[in-house]
């Protein structure tokens, strides 16, 4: 309720009403709820726990010793659940807590800059979460290998959409509900031009659709530890 509230009175501009019956009336007029239940995107975007209900809508983050997937030996590793906005924080601070930092030419006192893209890792976390099917009952996969990260969401490319397609900036809106919220609880404009970004920030960006096990991965190559 508390969150609904946050976000209601700042992008709506008036107080949130006490009482049961209006919160009730105003989840029912903005689609994220019916006959006084949450539905999906009302579950994932202002739900306490999400996971209660959608258990295998969580982001299975692991930071892996060497470059294998099937290796047993990893430096770090988190279930990440909660309310999208939250999930999508938290993703962030794992990533950012198992990335180094190259001094890049700067002075000894400064912290360094990230080893890859911050503003292309924050798109491309947001397309993993926003574009996922949902329909499909398994979680998002976050993977970090001494030479690459992967992000891994649910669901190939739908429709006659083509990963040439997206590198030219050709999207389609899978989950619009959750994705017009989103524009106001993530980092995202909702315009489409997220992975054209990305590539801008990282040319060897590698993106795979993969119809036969009904994945989608991003591939983010990591500067080598000297």
């Amino acid at each position: 309720r508390d969150h609904f509230k946050t976000f209601f009175e700042k992008h709506y501009g008036e107080p949130l009403e006490d009482g049961a019956a209006p919160l009730t009336r105003l989840l029912e007029n903005l689609n994220l709820a019916k006959t006084g239940t949450l539905n999906l995107a009302g579950l994932l975007l202002f739900a306490r726990n999400p996971q209660r209900y959608r258990p295998a809508f969580v982001v299975k983050a692991v930071c892996f010793v060497g470059n294998d997937p099937a290796g047993e030996r990893y430096r770090d590793s988190e279930d990440i659940g909660g309310c999208l906005r939250d999930v999508h924080a938290r993703t962030m601070s794992f990533l950012l807590r198992n990335l180094r930092r190259v001094q890049a030419g700067q002075g000894f006192n400064t912290e360094g800059e990230l080893e890859v893209s911050q503003a292309a890792t924050e798109e491309l976390v947001v397309n993993m979460l926003l574009h996922r099917d949902y329909f499909i009952s398994a979680p998002w996969r976050v993977m970090i290998f001494d030479d690459r990260i992967e992000l891994v969401s649910p669901g190939a490319l739908p429709n006659n959409l083509t990963i040439e397609h997206i590198r030219n900036g050709v999207s389609n809106m899978r989950n619009p509900l959750i994705a017009s919220f989103a524009t106001k609880e993530l980092p995202y404009r909702g315009i489409g031009t997220g992975i054209r970004r990305a590539l801008a920030a990282v040319p060897e960006l590698g993106l795979e659709s993969d119809h036969d096990r009904n994945l989608f991965t991003a591939r983010i190559p990591r500067i080598p530890a000297s």
